[in-house]
């Protein structure tokens, strides 16, 4: 059984760049492009993976990992961003990312990230 990826992002390109690269390595893959939206997603979908960025229309990505904490069971989390500041990262970790990365990304960087934290 496949692994499931939801990409919480905003960016279409970013969205079908990330679609393509893990369902080419196997994941199933969904997306969700509104802040507001994501933990309703991520309650129906139950993820094993979220891809999350940060800044998202209506609710922060830092807001959502804050809500999955409270979570008997949270997925993992990889937060992609282009706030690559020693701050964000240190929030990011204060609150229960998995993994940080920042934007502009390596396509191969991203999948073995991802199989790593599914592995």
């Amino acid at each position: 059984m496949s692994k499931h990826v939801l990409i919480v992002e905003d960016e279409p390109n970013i969205v079908e760049s990330l679609s393509f690269l893990l369902e080419r390595a196997g994941f199933e893959v969904s997306s969700e492009p509104d802040g507001a939206m994501a933990m309703d997603r991520i309650g129906a979908l139950k993820p094993d993976l979220i891809i999350l960025d940060v800044m998202l229309p209506n609710r922060s990505g830092f807001d959502i990992l804050r809500d999955l904490g409270e979570l008997a069971e949270a997925p993992h989390v990889l937060m992609l961003t282009a706030k690559g500041q020693a701050r964000d990262r240190q929030t990011a970790e204060a609150i229960g990312v998995t993994r940080f990365m920042t934007k502009p990304f390596a396509n191969a960087e991203i999948i073995k990230a991802v199989q790593e934290m599914l592995a």
